[in-house]
């Protein structure tokens, strides 16, 4: 990390991008743990699919509630070392998911990796921005990817760990929690150094103008940008979260197949991250929304209706389109709110946790009134929603 003590404002300081994306891999991968034993946990748990639904609910919520609070507090109050703080949440609700034996405890060790998850966005994002020397959506997707990886191996972990030695074997997983940790005191030292010479606020606020819009121009796109993180994340909750079941019920595969083919989508979530910033970058943040979130469209009302290849083929596909926004949004929306990167970073993150949640509750709640098929039929429909796009000014005059 002293590599990157010297640099300034305007170089992209790439072994600090390097240690927060690695940090952001560890922390996405033991959170995807608790998505992925899903199956796990139900046989062992008898639970349905509403307890299914308020286990990711909790999870969600307890991350996307905090994370503006967070992102408003240190805009003001610039917290270095405040990453250690979220990643020990993680690490002991990990080792309470170890060894939970009721419900209620699965339901608190879920609430203590989303606090862990409250801290850690906001300022991880802060930390790209200042690290990035311009080149935003290339820092953010770099950021974004390690998350999107860590998420994308959980499944697969859990196929190949989890599953075969039950509930117990998440506590080794801890040892990645420790990693992370010293990841981020590294990052810390970085950060505090930033600060103490000066160099903080000419690097949060490189590149950074006042758009010139009207402020109800203004609050109306960061309502179309919500909106449309509401339609990405409510389609991605019934991936993420049912898709291992949808197969199984389906095509009658077994668990750990299924494992694999969600693991296979969440690495092509990983891919779509990677390019939609620097794409962003080059032609501007509108194109590529208006290409990830309406574009993926004809894709989701397809896969419902056919056989298991053409699934696997659609879902890789769909992961990569439907990615490909949220580094392009998060940009955009730090533009329309200049010097407010902590807030947005928190207000986004958080929001896409929340309907994350709110999404997979109720998904749970209609695949068990109405079966998990007819909750990927009307899903298919959400990303229309990307016709809003529409109502986004443009701002590639500032590319």
């Amino acid at each position: 990390m002293s590599s990157a003590r010297a640099l300034p404002a305007q170089e992209t300081a790439y072994p600090v991008l390097g240690a927060i994306s690695a940090a952001h891999f560890l922390n996405d991968m033991m959170q995807s743990l608790i998505l992925a034993m899903y199956p796990l946990l139900k046989g062992g748990f008898n639970l349905s699919f509403a307890q299914i639904g308020l286990i990711t609910f909790t999870f969600q919520a307890t991350a996307s509630l905090l994370q503006p609070l967070v992102g408003l507090y240190t805009d003001r109050h610039p917290k270095p070392y405040s990453l250690m703080f979220g990643m020990c949440c993680t690490f002991i609700g990990l080792l309470l998911l170890a060894t939970a034996d009721s419900y209620p405890m699965l339901l608190l060790a879920a609430a203590l990796v989303g606090s862990g998850s409250s801290v850690f966005h906001p300022e991880s994002s802060r930390v790209a921005r200042m690290a990035s020397g311009g080149k935003f959506g290339l820092a953010q997707s770099v950021f974004q990817v390690g998350g999107n990886a860590g998420t994308a191996l959980g499944p697969l972990l859990t196929a190949l760990i989890v599953m075969p030695n039950g509930q117990g074997s998440v506590a080794w997983f801890s040892l990645a929690a420790l990693l992370a940790i010293f990841l981020l005191w590294q990052v810390g030292r970085w950060y505090s150094h930033q600060q103490a010479s000066g160099q903080l606020k000419a690097k949060l606020h490189h590149g950074a103008t006042e758009t010139g819009l009207p402020r109800g121009k203004v609050i109306g796109s960061i309502a179309v940008l919500l909106t449309l993180i509401f339609s990405k994340y409510f389609y991605m909750a019934s991936l993420t979260s049912y898709f291992t079941f949808y197969l199984m019920h389906k095509f009658d595969v077994s668990a750990q197949t299924a494992q694999i083919h969600l693991f296979l989508f969440l690495f092509a979530v990983a891919a779509g991250t990677l390019i939609g910033g620097p794409v962003g970058d080059r032609i501007g943040r509108k194109r590529v929304i208006w290409f990830s979130i309406l574009g993926v469209a004809p894709f989701t009302l397809a896969m419902p209706h056919v056989g298991l290849a053409a699934t696997t083929v659609l879902s890789l596909i769909i992961g990569v389109i439907l990615a490909s926004a949220f580094s392009a949004i998060i940009v955009y929306a730090q533009e329309l709110l200049p010097g407010r990167v902590g807030l947005v970073a928190g207000m986004f993150f958080g929001f896409s946790f929340g309907m994350g949640a709110v999404g997979a509750a109720l998904l749970g709640k209609l695949a068990d009134l109405r079966g998990i098929e007819y909750v990927y039929q009307l899903c298919a429909f959400l990303p229309l929603l990307g016709l809003l796009t529409v109502f986004l000014p443009d701002l590639r005059r500032r590319h």
